[in-house]
């Protein structure tokens, strides 16, 4: 993947995108290409959060990209075999990945997320009825069924796992674009169906770049689902030519670790 851009914020964000977190935070995004037409992963980072405690409800992303799997075993990544093609690793953080030892795809590499839900049924009546996906696939014996928007975009795996779905402290959310005109429907429409809103339409101002309009939902399980106005964020979106640049300006000048390691001290576990 590629740093396609970084921002650095002094203070918590008011729709809670670094989490319930107050203090000074950044979010870099990353992936194969550009944010319109790609999957791309927020990766946020608490400047005095040291350590999350990861749940169950982030079962995975499915990545075909046989080069990812020759760099797993060329740097000694961990890697387990699960079958012929697939294999299985974990980010730094924990997090799952799934990686499809083939060529890459033209489109975008990334194929597939996967939640874990509590009642399959519930959820995707959820995400279909509600949020107008489409059923794309469902596998009995997995207890799983794959959803999406299109044939061409990253899908949506959601995983029974027949038991409650805890989300730790980490607080990932999945976010899409729509036009600016059907967030106000939507949010009508949640609150017409008894649904949770965890915020009501509201603009987000980025420094120096477009301010972008969101509503957040949650879910049957608490999933946390970002919609966000299209035209704004195609703008705020772009690819910056100096987001690797400003990423490693931040790393050098985050000097946390030496902190608390001069202090004693361990930073605050989530």
């Amino acid at each position: 993947m590629k740093i396609l851009r970084h921002e650095e914020f002094e203070e918590g964000c008011k729709a809670t995108c670094n989490g319930p977190y107050d203090g000074k935070w950044s979010k870099t995004m990353v992936g194969f290409g550009p944010e319109d037409e790609h999957f791309v992963a927020e990766l946020t980072y608490n400047y005095g959060v040291g350590e999350y405690r990861l749940g169950n409800d982030f079962m995975g992303l499915t990545i075909q990209s046989s080069k990812a799997v020759s760099n797993a075993k060329h740097l000694g990544w961990p890697l387990t075999k699960l079958e012929e093609d697939l294999y299985l690793t974990h980010a730094p953080g924990g997090y799952p990945f799934y990686l499809v030892d083939k060529d890459q795809p033209l489109g975008d590499p990334v194929q597939k997320v996967c939640l874990a839900v509590s009642d399959l049924q519930k959820s995707i009546h959820y995400w279909s009825t509600l949020l107008g996906m489409t059923v794309m696939d469902r596998n009995e014996q997995k207890k799983t069924t794959l959803m999406g928007y299109a044939d061409t975009q990253c899908k949506l795996e959601l995983h029974d796992i027949s038991g409650p779905v805890d989300h730790g402290t980490a607080f990932g959310r999945v976010a899409f674009s729509c036009p600016r005109n059907q967030l106000p429907d939507l949010e009508a429409l949640m609150k017409k169906e008894n649904q949770k809103i965890l915020t009501p339409l509201v603009s987000l101002d980025t420094p120096g770049k477009a301010t972008v309009e969101v509503v957040i939902l949650s879910d049957p399980d608490n999933h946390e689902i970002c919609f966000v106005g299209d035209e704004a964020f195609r703008e705020l979106s772009m690819v910056d030519p100096q987001g690797n640049e400003l990423l490693n300006v931040a790393m050098a000048a985050d000097k946390s670790e030496e902190w608390f390691a001069k202090h004693n001290r361990q930073k605050a576990a989530a």
